[in-house]
């Protein structure tokens, strides 16, 4: 599956290079229709080259709610003389002619969507995008792969780093057994992300990737012949999550840890907590099982 480039519904005129000579008409004048955002940059400067993109790519989501001009300072010293910038990047945001808001420096994405949303109201926040995100989790729940990657996919060209599409993209992946395009794709998130359908994707593919080989029939009767084969039971458990049967998985994990809390340090309590992640932290197989979890540690 391929997805839409987000530029392409980008109008031409969001985003432009602005100069001294253009600076009156490009901030001044257009600030009294909208927001106007002044990147103070130069082509020697490394952080600059981390936050333009990132401005950039916030601009695009705003959906025209907010325009920005590019300011090269060595070739276009005036006005960053007169605004006195003295280090870069330095980014203003300009309402009716006048600078109202400001900062320096290349920050996280969070704090320009912050400073972009401050300066629009909200305004280029898209209502399609919830809509969108929506469907496709309906879609997935009734098993509609293709209904689910068309709506992630279009919220991916209107917000290209949206962790709920991302991780929804990765779950139809999932769903079609395809771990390593999920994988890929879930990448796209930032490591850092907290986002609880992101984790759900990664401790999926964690489970995924240490699934034994084999049948799970032969595990079974291992555990029929020996129900105290907690290997062989903790076994069947990462086969039944790596298969999406997640509340079977919990099954086999709540019967080693009713047996032998202390078994391989630990090991069945810890899955548990893995399983319920992927299963995401408030579905009825996380809370049911850490009702019984809870029953069992503290009886």
């Amino acid at each position: 599956m391929t997805f839409a480039d987000p530029t392409l519904n980008t109008p031409d005129d969001l985003i432009k290079n602005g100069t001294d000579a253009s600076f009156m008409a490009d901030v001044i004048e257009a600030s009294k229709h909208q927001p106007v955002i002044v990147d103070f940059w130069a082509t020697w400067c490394g952080p600059c080259r981390t936050l333009g993109p990132a401005l950039e790519k916030a601009v695009r989501g705003a959906k025209g709610a907010v325009k920005m001009v590019k300011i090269d300072v060595d070739a276009n010293p005036a006005y960053a003389g007169q605004l006195r910038v003295q280090s870069i990047p330095t980014v203003y945001a300009f309402v009716d002619g006048q600078p109202v808001d400001g900062f320096q420096g290349a920050v996280p994405d969070s704090q320009i969507k912050a400073f972009i949303d401050k300066l629009t109201g909200g305004a280029g926040v898209n209502t399609d995008v919830e809509q969108l995100l929506s469907l496709g989790e309906e879609s997935l729940g009734l098993n509609d792969l293709g209904g689910a990657a068309q709506a992630f996919a279009h919220v991916l060209t209107i917000e290209p780093e949206n962790p709920k599409a991302i991780a929804g993209m990765a779950r139809v992946y999932l769903a079609e057994g395809d771990t390593e395009q999920a994988r890929q794709t879930i990448a796209m998130a930032p490591a850092d992300s907290t986002d609880p359908m992101v984790q759900s994707v990664r401790a999926q593919l964690s489970l995924a990737a240490s699934a034994p080989t084999g049948a799970t029939a032969e595990l079974e009767s291992r555990i029929a012949a020996d129900p105290n084969d907690h290997q062989a039971r903790y076994d069947l458990s990462l086969a039944l999550a790596s298969a999406g049967d997640l509340g079977g998985a919990v099954d086999q994990l709540l019967a080693i840890v009713k047996a032998d809390r202390e078994w391989n340090d630990q090991a069945a309590r810890k899955q548990l907590l893995t399983v319920f992640e992927a299963a995401g932290g408030a579905s009825e197989v996380a809370r049911d099982g850490r009702r019984r979890l809870s029953s069992i540690l503290f009886a």
